[in-house]
């Protein structure tokens, strides 16, 4: 069952928040929806939309199979508070 909700917000926000609905092909009421849901319940964490930026990023890097990323992580992480 759908409830009517009124907010108050600074108009800039809104403005921000529909521009970044429209680009996203969704409402307000879903974005807000699933930002309570996020908040309220820790399990829906799992359960978060990926965005189509972040599906279009997904493989763009194709590395060796041997590599460990673990391993190059940390070289990176040494290397970076050594100096």
């Amino acid at each position: 069952m759908n409830t009517k909700l009124t907010l108050k917000l600074n108009k800039k926000t809104i403005d921000r928040a529909k521009k970044y609905a429209q680009r996203n092909k969704q409402s307000l009421s879903v974005m807000v929806e699933k930002y309570f849901n996020l908040i309220s319940d820790k399990e829906s964490i799992t359960e978060i939309e990926i965005s189509p930026n972040v599906l279009e990023l997904s493989g763009v890097i194709k590395l060796p199979e041997h590599i460990n990323m673990k391993e190059v992580y940390r070289n990176h992480i040494e290397a970076k508070y050594s100096r």
